[in-house]
């Protein structure tokens, strides 16, 4: 049995790759009794006569699983977030980070557009940055060029199998294309009415790119909190989980009750009022989600 990655599915075929070429393979037919869906970024043992007639006959174990978009094992998710046109979203961006921590993934923070602020929205954007870089996230601002936006990314998307996801409209499918010419997806236009961009579904590929790959559709087109508990979801903060441990109690949800750590860092303001109002409101969110289930 060879092994290889999946990095495309199309039709019922899957197309792994190795270092001996890409084989275009079926599942094997006790998969769907087994309830297995293998994905691309899947990890599979295979046999291939040739390189059109293989069967995956194993799927292994996976670090992480995306629904939407379907993929697993990803590394690195890209956040693109415009501080303009758009406007900047810090609740969306965290919600986005609170996604990307559940799912141990590595998020690469992007904002775009940093040539169209004024003074006063350089200072906030400036704060906004500051903060999010001493969670020990990495920050890249880049201009409205997407040339540019590519450059910088480029080193960050060495070896790894990473996503671009973030705000709609704000040119996710530009900085594809720009990755991969012959891609051609259909690049997001904003609906005036509504600030947001369309978005063109499409099957999911890994494109190689800088010896990794980056999935060639815009992730996370769903950010409910499927997976994600109240009890755990203070993990997906860093500057709670470094403080989890020191609240009198197990299973503190940091809100109403005495002896917390993570309060008291609030009120001596080492923890952002901000993060903090979006952490209530993501908790607020999850409970109504179980009571509608």
């Amino acid at each position: 049995m060879a092994e290889g990655r999946i990095i495309k599915a199309l039709s019922g075929f899957y197309y792994v790759e190795n270092e001996e070429g890409i084989f275009q393979c079926r599942g094997r037919g006790n998969f769907r009794k087994k309830k297995i869906t293998p994905l691309v970024g899947d990890w599979v043992g295979f046999d291939a006569a040739n390189p059109t007639d293989g069967y995956v006959l194993e799927v292994f174990a996976r670090e992480n699983e995306l629904i939407r978009p379907p993929i697993a094992n990803v590394e690195q998710a890209v956040l693109v977030f415009s501080t303009q046109e758009p406007d900047f979203s810090p609740l969306l961006l965290d919600k986005f980070l609170v996604h990307v921590e559940a799912n141990d993934i590595e998020p690469i923070i992007c904002l775009s557009k940093v040539d169209l602020l004024n003074e006063q929205m350089e200072v906030s954007m400036g704060e906004a940055e500051a903060l999010y870089r001493k969670l020990g996230y990495t920050v890249i601002s880049t201009s409205i060029y997407v040339d540019e936006t590519i450059e910088l990314l480029r080193p960050y998307l060495r070896e790894k199998v990473s996503v671009f996801a973030g705000q709609s409209g704000v040119g996710k499918s530009s900085l594809l294309n720009a990755l991969k010419p012959e891609l051609d997806l259909e690049t997001n236009t904003i609906s005036k009415s509504l600030g947001r961009g369309k978005h063109t579904t499409r099957h999911v590929e890994l494109i190689p790119v800088e010896d990794g790959y980056v999935a060639d559709t815009p992730g996370f087109s769903s950010l409910d909190f499927d997976g994600i508990s109240v009890e755990n979801i203070s993990h997906c903060f860093p500057e709670m989980r470094e403080r989890i441990n020191d609240c009198k109690f197990r299973g503190c949800t940091h809100i109403n009750e005495p002896k917390c750590a993570v309060k008291d860092s609030l009120e001596v303001g080492e923890i952002s009022t901000t993060r903090y109002k979006h952490y209530v409101q993501f908790v607020e969110e999850i409970k109504n989600q179980k009571r509608r289930y």
